[in-house]
């Protein structure tokens, strides 16, 4: 049986998921520069991310995280240097490259691991879920671990619900970036160091910051 405070559960997850973040921005730029299937294909994939998160935190890992600075620093490394690549990769990209860009064929299924690895690849996720979920367990729980392994797949599935329409709306405008050459590079510049941003705040983050 599963055993949560539901209405504070979903209200809470809605106003952490609407908050702007990393998996946001990069919904909306995959959205804007490849389209809105390109947008939903990420937001399908970071939503996978938080199931991965879901089943690390019913096993446990984010106490392991708290508790193993070596642990913690590895993942967190490996994570800020992902999202420095995608930064320098946007950073890099000339005006000339662009219409290349636009015309070729984005594979889903990459731009889908793209998003799975870019929630998946960020440790303060899974201290987040670790410290999250549980507060909405109710007390007593028959099964703890089940009704934590539940909010996680709802929160998961909520994310996806308000991301997929943010891509829908992000992939509207690409036909007109696509357009507009120069400002379309303006947006590859500009979520670039929105990347390189987030990839140095995360390399610089500690465990209590989560």
């Amino acid at each position: 049986m599963i055993d949560a405070q539901w209405p504070l559960f979903l209200l809470a997850s809605l106003a952490v998921i609407i908050t702007p973040g990393q998996d946001m921005v990069l919904v909306m730029s995959k959205a804007v520069t490849q389209g809105t299937r390109a947008g939903v294909a990420t937001a399908a994939g970071v939503s996978v991310g938080l199931v991965g998160h879901t089943i690390l935190a019913t096993l446990g890992l984010g106490a392991l995280l708290r508790t193993s600075e070596w642990l913690f620093t590895g993942i967190k490394f490996a994570g800020a240097a992902y999202l420095l690549y995608l930064g320098i990769q946007l950073l890099c990209t000339r005006a000339a490259e662009l219409g290349a860009e636009a015309s070729t064929k984005r594979s889903h299924l990459r731009l889908f691991a793209t998003g799975a690895v870019s929630n998946i690849s960020n440790p303060k996720i899974a201290i987040f879920y670790f410290a999250f979920l549980p507060q909405f367990v109710a007390t007593p729980a028959q099964n703890p671990a089940l009704t934590v392994f539940t909010l996680g797949l709802v929160f998961a599935a909520l994310t996806f619900l308000i991301k997929g329409p943010v891509a829908v709306f992000a992939g509207r405008l690409s036909h007109w970036f696509q357009a507009q050459p120069k400002a379309l590079l303006y947006l590859y510049r500009f979520s670039g160091l929105v990347m390189v941003g987030l990839a140095v705040r995360l390399a610089l983050s500690r465990r209590s910051d989560a």
